[in-house]
């Protein structure tokens, strides 16, 4: 499941056992090898997606961890393009790999909580990439309200989210199991470390974005293929302010 290069059994679980910040410190210089980090693939698709939404002058990307999703930005925005995660050890290495350069657009990255962003409503676009399994479903709304406000009128925030893995599958029960795993962990272990991949449904996912005022729609991303039922294997959740 992982490069040589990549982190040790150990490492994972030293991570496991700290706090989401200090844990992602400490995985930051070798996250690029895990299965963790968004796939080239994905990322792709959904630069292709966005291409016949824009054109965009400001982006940001929340929760960038190791800067995946600036690749996309710096494909799609014009200006300028800012990176925003909490975690010093993440930030670090997204830097490493995207250096200031002459030509626009203009790549920076701020330390924050995305439930405090520090922005004015200036940004065009909004993309996030694997990071919602950080947030307990009572923290979305909040959250979205503060991507909400980071955008321009008519601003879109977007991010990809996969098919569910048919019930009884191999993948159905592997998720399971990790969310049974960390949530006992996190009730006879301090510091939490809150990461569930079930709790982000995309039906509830919709209804807290329209509640806090944006306008939803979906858009399949074919570049990824289709399910055995002919639905889409990925959908991009795209959220006009």
């Amino acid at each position: 499941m992982f490069t040589h290069q990549g982190p040790t059994f150990r490492d994972l679980v030293v991570q496991a056992l700290s706090s989401v910040e200090r844990g992602y410190d400490l995985l930051a210089p070798d996250f690029d090898r895990t299965p963790f980090r968004t796939p080239e693939r994905m990322l792709a698709a959904v630069a292709e997606a966005l291409e016949p939404l824009g054109p965009f002058d400001a982006g940001l990307d929340v929760c960038c961890g190791t800067g995946a999703g600036i690749g996309v930005l710096r494909r799609l925005c014009h200006d300028r393009v800012t990176g925003i995660d909490f975690s010093v050890g993440m930030l670090a290495v997204a830097r490493e790999a995207h250096p200031p350069q002459p030509r626009p657009p203009a790549v920076g990255f701020v330390r924050a909580d995305a439930r405090n962003l520090p922005f004015a409503p200036v940004h065009d676009l909004a993309v996030s990439f694997g990071a919602f399994g950080h947030f307990l479903p009572r923290e979305r709304p909040a959250l979205f309200a503060q991507v909400r406000y980071a955008l321009r009128p008519g601003g879109r925030f977007v991010f990809p989210v996969a098919a569910p893995p048919r019930v009884g599958s191999r993948d159905y029960w592997l998720l399971w199991g990790f969310d049974a795993v960390m949530r006992v962990r996190n009730a006879v272990w301090r510091p939490k470390f809150v990461m569930y991949y079930r709790t982000f449904r995309l039906a509830d996912v919709m209804a807290d974005l329209q509640r806090v005022g944006f306008t939803v729609d979906l858009l399949p991303l074919e570049a990824l293929g289709r399910c055995a039922d002919g639905g889409p294997r990925a959908r991009l959740v795209v959220a006009t302010r």
